[in-house]
């Protein structure tokens, strides 16, 4: 598959997961520290977190994209939220998992359905993913 590149970023991490990441332009910077539940200090931020909040803005940032194509109008309060889990793979390694939980209060729920759909479909994010780690996306 070809894309048509508009936008590139580059971001440095040293130290793994207790080290530092930022973008080579300076516009983000973070300091990364393990989970107490993975046997860290949980001081810092860590990739899952990152990922999570990623995750919710691209998926907000093309629904409503797809509500301007389709001239719905959404929700002042709209918001998405996104839960990243990681663990141990029973054939190895270690895999993630994700739910995101949309909120459109007051749209008409077959409405809310096909715009997420819709969505699905457009968010780079959830096509990343897509057959790749379990992902579930419900209406609150």
């Amino acid at each position: 598959m070809s894309i048509n590149v508009v936008y590139k970023t580059t971001a440095r991490a040293t130290g793994g997961r207790d080290g530092h990441a930022e973008t080579t332009d300076g516009a983000f910077r973070v300091d990364l520290g393990v989970p107490t539940e993975m046997g860290g200090n949980g001081k810092g931020n860590n990739p899952e977190q990152l990922f999570a909040a990623g995750y919710a803005a691209c998926f907000l940032g093309a629904m409503k994209f797809v509500a301007g194509e389709d001239k719905i109008s959404l929700p002042s309060d709209t918001h998405v939220s996104a839960t990243v889990g990681i663990g141990p793979r029973g054939d190895g390694g270690f895999g993630l998992e994700v739910a995101l939980t949309v909120s459109l209060p007051g749209m008409d729920k077959p409405q809310a359905e096909s715009l997420l759909k819709k969505t699905e479909f457009v968010c780079p994010y959830a096509h990343a993913t897509r057959g790749n780690i379990a992902t579930s996306i419900k209406l609150s």
